[in-house]
């Protein structure tokens, strides 16, 4: 499709990494004449400024993580960048605006239809199809063509203005920050988590884990007790808040539930469970399910995906409600922005957020290291194309 008078022409390449087969040495590499993808209905072409790196990026793409996905196909998730162009049936999305892409497509004609742009084609046939045939290419390329409704407008003169004049100063690669904590937003959004309840996140001392602490103070947790193995990400969510208590997962159910309830043995109303994939039976799942008090709330989002004990007798005497949940709902994206702009929520600096590193698409091995070495609260990884 050609440009339209009302947007600036495209570029006929670009540059993009192409990732053509998993293995280890990776094989992926900088195609310096991509063809620049064009708009089409139900779509806008966003010039990426910058986008994240997943902790475990480096093992999908080396075969260690059996995802499958299409191939060829540029990797790459969440994304902040620019408008480029928009397809003719836009009506709210200008060129120029600054925009969040965030990485959760979901099919338009089938709710079970969803997968992880540039990582995963998902789990039903539907999905499968709608990557590879629509979506396949994500965004660690100077542009990425994506679905109009996974793009949302930016009040830029908030987030990146100077706090003198009313804005919050942070800077594009700040704004990333937003896909993490999405993750956590939409899990206790799931359970309805209420202001003034008290919150266990077990195990808080990884990425989204992390993430959940400052989200759930952000929508009034009036206690927040994280747990991990980790002493020193431990004390940085200790010193984050003097709403946020932590507990040593030490591998003794009955000792961690006295740990989470308090000395004066006060239950939870909801528990986050974000584990990692290889920790069935744990002693802290059991734990943060016994933490909870009568009608509590459990959000089950970990890539524990395999047969997992529960304490039958508490779910069902104390009326407990487990709820699993894949990622989030594009209401819970919108009302996220919301509070962002507002400056409930923080980032940057201001929320404990650091860049652990920024790379150009030429040095993609190196951000996926740095991103795996720098899988705790608050650290994120870039690659700024």
């Amino acid at each position: 499709m050609s440009s339209t008078p009302s947007q600036p022409a495209l570029p006929p390449t670009h540059r993009a990494l192409v990732l053509t087969s998993v293995r280890d040495p990776l094989d992926i590499a900088v195609a310096p004449s991509h063809p620049t993808p064009t708009p089409i209905p139900g779509s806008a072409v966003i010039r990426i400024l910058a986008a994240t790196v997943v902790t475990y990026s480096g093992d999908i793409f080396r075969g260690v993580r059996p995802y499958s996905f299409p191939k060829p196909m540029v990797p790459g998730s969440s994304a902040v960048g620019r408008i480029a162009a928009v397809g003719p049936d836009a009506v709210a999305l200008q060129p120029g605006q600054l925009v969040f892409v965030e990485g959760f497509i979901r099919a338009r004609d089938d709710g079970a239809a969803r997968f992880l742009l540039g990582l995963s084609e998902g789990a039903t046939e539907g999905s499968r199809k709608l990557m590879r045939d629509a979506w396949r290419d994500g965004t660690y390329a100077e542009y990425a063509r994506l679905p109009l409704e996974n793009c949302y407008a930016l009040d830029e003169a908030r987030l990146l203005g100077d706090p003198r004049s009313g804005g919050l100063g942070y800077a594009v690669e700040d704004l990333l920050a937003m896909a993490n904590m999405l993750v956590a937003y939409g899990g206790l959004r799931d359970v309805g988590l209420l202001p003034g309840e008290k919150v266990v996140v077990a195990p808080a001392t990884g990425t989204f884990g992390g993430s959940a602490v400052p989200v759930a103070l952000a929508m009034g947790a009036r206690e927040v007790v994280a747990m991990g193995r980790n002493e020193a990400m431990l004390e940085r969510l200790r010193n984050s808040s003097p709403r946020v208590r932590t507990v040593k997962i030490v591998g003794d159910a009955e000792a961690e539930t006295a740990a989470l309830r308090g000395e004066n043995d006060v239950p939870a109303e909801v528990f986050f469970d974000i584990s990692p994939p290889g920790t069935a039976g744990s002693s802290y799942f059991k734990a943060g399910l016994l933490s909870l008090g009568q009608n509590g709330r459990a959000s089950l989002m970990g890539g524990q995906w395999v047969d997992t004990p529960y304490p039958g007798r508490a779910v069902t005497t104390r009326n407990l409600q487990l709820r699993g949940k894949w990622m989030y709902e594009r209401d819970d994206v919108l009302a996220f922005v919301r509070l962002v702009e507002a400056g409930m929520v923080k980032l940057g600096a201001a929320g404990g957020i650091r860049i652990a590193g920024r790379f150009s698409l030429d040095e993609f091995e190196a951000a996926f290291d740095t991103a795996a070495a720098n899988n705790g609260p608050g650290l994120l990884t870039v690659i700024v194309p």
